[in-house]
């Protein structure tokens, strides 16, 4: 794989909890040349968040307004609340000489996909599902539903790893790190391979549809 391009765009997903914001920002601080894309959201500003970095906070009206305008490079409604990048957002990034990750979810990417032919997508992957969970649960900060429906989330996500390029397992963040690193910085392919990294995702995906605490945290959530 050849060094990338001063303003190519990086694409970066991970199932909520993987570490993927964690991961960008250590990224973006110990390198100026690369730029997070912020996202534009409809929804309320939450203590402790900064418009123009967390994101840009806007109405319903105007970002609906973007939408019908075609300036939404991708866009979804999330848990109730609109997320969405704008294609201004990038061009501002590479009018700067910086490369852009975008940091969206997967169905942001199939949105994002046919415009961004020659975008890098990388998909960062927890080592199980049940240190997923782990993770989920130490936030401390929503609810066991909440937590269940991120953890739902998580399985559609995965089930849509073909649209990826590269995988890159955060049972590590300072390996996780390095890999993410060594693709976005450096041009190197990480460690796992395409297939391996999709072969992870079926793995996976079968320990989602038969772990034992998988089928009784199910049950406790329905009230059985």
């Amino acid at each position: 794989m050849e060094r990338n391009k001063a303003t190519h765009v990086f694409v970066v997903s991970a199932p909520s909890g993987t570490g993927k914001t964690t991961l960008n920002r250590r990224l973006i601080a110990e390198h100026p040349t690369v730029e997070v894309a912020v996202s534009y959201t409809a929804r309320p500003i939450r203590p402790g968040e900064t418009d123009g970095e967390h994101y840009h906070f806007v109405t319903g009206e105007a970002f609906r307004g973007l939408i019908k305008r075609g300036d939404m490079l991708e866009w979804a409604e999330v848990f109730g609340k609109l997320y969405g990048t704008p294609l201004s957002e990038i061009r501002r990034i590479q009018a700067n000489g910086r490369s852009v990750i975008l940091e969206i979810d997967v169905q942001g990417w199939r949105q994002a996909k046919e415009k961004l032919s020659d975008a890098c997508a990388i998909f960062i992957l927890p080592p199980s599902v049940a240190a997923l969970w782990s993770r989920l649960e130490r936030r401390g900060t929503e609810s066991l539903d909440v937590r269940w429906r991120r953890l739902m989330t998580a399985r559609h996500e995965i089930a849509s790893g073909p649209l990826y390029d590269h995988f890159i397992v955060n049972s590590d963040l300072g390996n996780a790190y390095r890999e993410l690193e060594g693709v976005i910085i450096r041009g190197k392919k990480p460690s796992l391979g395409a297939d391996e990294g999709r072969a992870l995702c079926l793995h996976l995906l079968a320990e989602f549809d038969s772990a034992p605490w998988i089928q009784k945290l199910a049950q406790e959530i329905s009230g059985a």
